[in-house]
């Protein structure tokens, strides 16, 4: 029996052959396929400014760093995300608050986000949950009327689609953070990226990559010291991305648009299979908004725990997407409490993730429907 995973790359011949001629050039970091990889992504996604990085938690700090994030400073985001997507927060000296989901989407609730604006609210950080963005006019409308950044986490979100706009054009935040782990829609194996249309964050997502330096003559304070000098000004880290890395992103944006197509194919299937289900619920697709598919995940609304370990015995790879993340002991060790967030708690509960991804065959399609209605009693 072939075990199905939750999620895999699809690396072939082309993408090899792109990271083989960049290890045989000149830069193996710090090179042009850098550049060349940053304008694929901005110019698919309609940013102006783009800064690639080693992962996407690095891109999270580095906008954290670049929104001026800083000790007292609070930072409203989701409970339902990978711990990084708050992490971040804690990173700059800010103080994670998490907003409580819709039960439809999973997405964080708009009007939670405005009850939890305080006068120490410094930025919202919205994370489109498996693919399908955050309804972002309604978070953008109140927290751009109190003066605060919106940094979308759309590390799921590669591809997808809001009211017309490709996520990651920043069109309702300020900056837009994205992954390239090796299971999301394009892989470097490593590596992240922040998109903006702001030309004075952008120079501030530079700096912190490489250690807060900067050698771009109208930046520098003291201008006269040769072509040799360069001054830090912040304090960065190394979170540099290497250039093979960004060829093989170069290969794979050729096909994040067939990636993507094949993950709705998926998608809808597990629609079709699980529509009417008494025992199985889905997370509902809003019309104005076109899902990129990172995750598909299912709510068993009876005995998860068996459904998920006889999944996992018949070979299939199911996962669960996530914790809340304010229940983690380290979170808790902060004064964060259970039951903060009971829509997020709720779905925690009933939470299971099928597997998806380009490679899978409808074949592997079918099985994993026929062997989660069995597991569920259907």
């Amino acid at each position: 029996m072939d075990f199905i995973p939750y999620a895999t790359q699809w690396i072939d011949g082309d993408d090899i052959k792109a990271v083989s001629e960049a290890l045989s050039k000149e830069y193996l970091t710090q090179g042009p396929a850098v550049a060349e990889f940053e304008r694929a992504v901005s110019q698919y996604c309609g940013a102006k400014y783009a800064v690639a990085v080693n992962s996407g938690t690095s891109a999270l700090h580095a906008a954290c760093f670049a929104a001026g994030i800083a000790s007292g400073d609070e930072v409203i985001t989701s409970p339902v995300t990978f711990v990084a997507s708050s992490n971040c927060v804690l990173y700059c000296g800010g103080k994670p608050v998490f907003a409580d989901i819709e039960e439809e989407t999973v997405n964080m609730d708009a009007a939670e986000v405005k009850k939890k604006i305080t006068s120490m609210t410094k930025a919202v950080i919205p994370v489109h949950f498996a693919g399908q963005p955050v309804d972002m006019e309604k978070i953008s409308g109140p927290a751009k009327s109190k003066g605060l950044t919106i940094i979308e986490d759309a590390c799921h979100a590669l591809g997808a689609t809001y009211k017309g706009s490709k996520t990651g054009s920043c069109k309702h935040s300020d900056m837009t953070v994205l992954s390239f782990h090796a299971v999301k829609h394009i892989t470097t194996g490593e590596g992240g990226m922040v998109l903006t249309n702001n030309k004075e964050l952008y120079e501030k997502l530079q700096m912190f990559r490489t250690h807060g330096i900067t050698k771009a003559p109208a930046l520098l304070e003291n201008k006269d010291e040769g072509a040799w000098y360069y001054e830090m000004q912040h304090l960065g880290y190394n979170y540099r991305i290497t250039d093979f890395q960004c060829a093989l992103g170069i290969s794979q944006m050729k096909k994040l648009e067939s990636f993507v197509q094949r993950r709705k194919q998926i998608a809808g299937m597990y629609d079709d299979a699980f529509k009417g289900s008494r025992s199985i619920g889905t997370v509902v697709q809003k019309n104005d908004r076109s899902s990129a598919f990172h995750l598909y995940a299912i709510r068993v609304r009876k005995d998860r725990r068996k459904v998920f370990d006889e999944l996992r015995k018949q070979g299939i790879g199911v996962n669960v997407h996530y914790i809340p993340v304010y229940l983690q002991p380290y979170y808790q060790g902060l004064g964060y409490k259970k039951g903060s967030c009971p829509k997020a708690e709720n779905y925690y509960s009933e939470a299971v993730t099928l597997p998806l991804y380009p490679k899978m065959t409808d074949e592997q399609v079918k099985r994993v429907i026929s062997e989660v209605k069995k597991a569920a009693g259907e």
